[in-house]
C-alpha cells in the first residue's frame, strides 16, 4: 500500500472522483489545563492520519470519529477537509458526521482547510484573488461552527520576498479572523511549507494580525531547512492546537526522526495543556492503524515520564 499521497494529491484525485483586537471571546478554554489536573495532555487523532484507509474505501469519513473512539481509545479528533471537500455547505452530511462522532463519545476539535492551490491562498499577491480566498474559507467557518470545532487550521502562502508575504499573509488572516470572530472559531496556521516553516517569520505573522482569535498549530515535522525544535518553541507562544507528526519508528518503539521527550516538553513549557493531536504520515509500519497506535504509546510513555519529573 503506497503512503506518497500528500494533501494536495488527495484533493486532486477526490475532484477527479467527484468524491484587533477586543473582538469577542475566542475558544481558549479548551487549550490550557490547570496545574493540578491530570494528565498533563490529552491526545487526539488527525483525520490525515487515515487518508489512505478513507481513499481507497476501508473507512467511511463520516465513521471517522467512531473509529477512533474504537481502535485507538480517544475522546476528540481534528478533520480535514480532503475527504469531503464539497460538503463544507451540505448541513446534512456534516451533522450527521457530528452526531456519528458525538454518540460514539467523541469531538471535534478543529477542521483543517486546504483549499486547492490559486484558490485559498490568503497571501495572494492580487487583491481580488486575495479576498476570494478569504471568501472560499467562510464555509468552512460556518462548518466548524456548526460542528462545535474551536478552529479552522488554514495555510498562509504567498508570493514575493518574505517581507511582502508577511505583509499579504497578514492581511489575509486578519480579514478571515474578523469574519470568525463573531462566532467564536480561531483561525490557526500550521508550518505547512514555504516561508510558514520558518517558525520565525510565522510567528512574526501571528503577531502582526494582533487578533485573539489568530494563532498557530505547531508540526513536530514541516521544519524542513529550519530547526524544528526551535521552530515549535518559536509558535507555541501562539499555539492554540498542536500536531504530533510521526513517520518512523525504532525497534524501542521511539519516533527514529523526532526527540519526542524533547518536543513535547517544549509545548508543555510552553504552558499549553490541550490536546496533542496524532498525524501519523509514515510509510512503516505499513498499517495506518499501527502508526497511529505506536504516536499514542509514544505520547503516553512520554507524558508518564514528564508526569513522573514533577513529582
Amino acid at each position: 500500500m503506497s503512503y506518497s499521497l500528500n494533501r494536495r494529491d488527495f484533493l486532486a484525485s477526490a475532484s477527479a472522483a467527484g468524491v484587533g483586537l477586543t473582538v469577542g471571546s475566542t475558544s481558549m478554554a479548551p487549550l490550557f489545563a490547570d496545574e493540578s489536573t491530570q494528565p498533563l495532555f490529552k491526545i487526539s487523532v488527525a483525520q490525515y492520519s487515515l487518508h489512505v484507509m478513507i481513499r481507497n474505501g476501508e473507512l467511511d469519513p463520516l465513521d471517522f470519529g467512531p473509529f477512533c473512539k474504537e481502535k485507538f481509545q480517544v475522546d476528540a479528533v481534528e478533520y480535514w477537509m480532503g475527504p469531503f471537500a464539497d460538503k463544507a455547505k451540505d448541513h446534512k452530511y456534516m451533522d450527521e458526521m457530528q452526531r456519528r462522532s458525538e454518540d460514539a463519545g467523541v469531538k471535534g476539535l478543529l477542521i483543517m482547510v486546504d483549499i486547492p492551490e490559486g484558490k485559498g491562498n490568503l497571501g495572494h499577491p492580487d487583491a481580488a484573488m486575495r479576498t476570494e480566498a478569504i471568501e472560499n474559507h467562510y464555509p468552512w467557518v460556518e462548518a466548524a461552527k456548526r460542528m462545535g470545532c474551536h478552529s479552522i487550521r488554514v495555510n498562509a502562502h504567498s508570493e514575493g520576498s518574505p517581507q511582502e508575504q508577511a505583509k499579504l499573509a497578514s492581511d489575509g488572516l486578519r480579514r478571515l479572523c474578523e469574519f470568525a470572530a463573531p462566532m467564536d472559531i480561531n483561525v490557526i496556521v500550521e508550518n505547512h511549507g514555504g516561508l510558514s516553516s520558518d517558525g520565525k517569520w510565522l510567528a512574526g505573522v501571528i503577531r502582526r494580525v494582533n487578533f485573539p482569535n489568530c494563532g498557530t498549530l505547531p508540526d513536530f515535522g514541516n521544519f524542513y531547512e529550519y530547526d524544528r525544535y526551535q521552530g515549535v518553541a518559536d509558535l507555541m507562544p501562539y499555539a492554540k492546537a498542536v500536531s504530533a507528526k510521526s513517520h518512523i519508528f525504532d525497534a524501542e518503539g521511539n519516533e527514529a526522526e523526532i526527540d519526542y521527550y524533547r518536543m513535547v516538553k517544549i509545548v508543555l513549557d510552553a504552558g499549553y495543556g490541550g490536546y496533542l493531536g496524532i498525524e501519523w504520515e509514515g510509510k512503516e509500519p505499513a498499517s495506518e492503524v499501527e502508526g497511529v497506535l505506536l504516536t499514542k504509546r509514544l505520547l503516553e510513555r512520554v507524558r508518564d515520564k514528564i508526569a513522573a519529573e514533577k513529582t
